[in-house]
């Protein structure tokens, strides 16, 4: 499945922040995430199961906008709680990330 590539990259002049990436399934096995940040490589980027088919990543990454979706059980699907969506070459929808050094980082606008 072809993704498209960073369209937006890192802001320039400001530090890289924690962020926490969430996700619910209740049947769910394996999560992953991909997206501009890992070049759409899930195996890169394991989510960690929480209990009660919630599932957890930490990343720090650069300010900037990327675009990512989770990879549950080996189906890409965007983030049901992003507040953005952006399509990709494929037709496919990625979700948003915004990481902003000052503020923090949120899914979409």
């Amino acid at each position: 499945m072809k993704r498209s590539r960073n369209r937006f990259g890192p802001i320039n002049g400001r530090r890289p922040q924690a962020i926490r990436l969430q996700f619910a399934h209740p049947i769910a096995a394996v999560v992953r995430v991909a997206g501009t940040f890992n070049n759409w490589r899930p195996g890169a980027t394991p989510m960690v199961p929480m209990g009660g088919g919630r599932w957890l990543k930490e990343l720090v990454l650069a300010p900037g906008v990327y675009e990512y979706r989770f990879v549950v059980d080996g189906e890409w699907m965007p983030d049901p709680q992003a507040g953005d969506t952006v399509a990709d070459p494929a037709g496919e929808m990625n979700s948003v990330l915004i990481v902003d050094g000052r503020k923090g980082c949120h899914r979409g606008r």
